[in-house]
């Protein structure tokens, strides 16, 4: 199953590329929500080979997942690849500079089954693609507003 969308944000193309590559932000509020996680890589600053091990509730259950950033390419593509026992997940991230003011991030999510049990899970939710669509477009939209407000102040200050 994909997800997909694109939004429009008032910030140059690096901040927002450096943002998305500030993984230990990512890592707070990961922990704030109660998701545990494990660095793999001994890599001192972000690039491709960094891995974390993620261990979160879902449905009921405890799962874990092994996530690799497979490109890091600055300031244009970051790909996360990640695999649990019944899915592999890919998130795919696309930074293009419109004007020197304005960048389009275009976000995509594909979860792929491993397993029968998943593939039953995915076929029942694509009975409700349309509303998990709206939702992954929200939650992209929500995470691109909060880039807009972070770059002016950064511009203000």
């Amino acid at each position: 199953m994909k997800f997909s969308t694109r939004k429009d944000i008032a910030a140059p193309a690096e901040f927002i590329f450096d943002r998305l590559a500030d993984f230990s932000s990512f890592e707070r509020v990961a922990l704030r929500r109660g998701i545990t996680l494990k660095r793999l890589d001994t890599l001192a600053i972000p690039g491709a080979g960094m891995s974390w091990e993620i261990g979160f509730r879902f449905r009921g259950r405890e799962r874990q997942m092994i996530t690799d950033l497979a490109t890091f390419e600055r300031p244009e593509a970051l790909v996360c690849l990640g695999t649990s026992t019944s899915f592999e997940a890919r998130l795919e991230m696309l930074v293009t500079e419109l004007s020197k003011t304005r960048t389009r991030m275009q976000t995509a999510l594909e979860v792929r089954p491993r397993t029968l049990g998943a593939r039953l899970m995915v076929q029942s939710a694509k009975l409700g693609k349309g509303n998990l669509d709206r939702r992954f477009d929200e939650r992209v939209g929500h995470f691109a507003q909060d880039l807009e407000r972070q770059a002016e102040k950064t511009a203000r200050a």
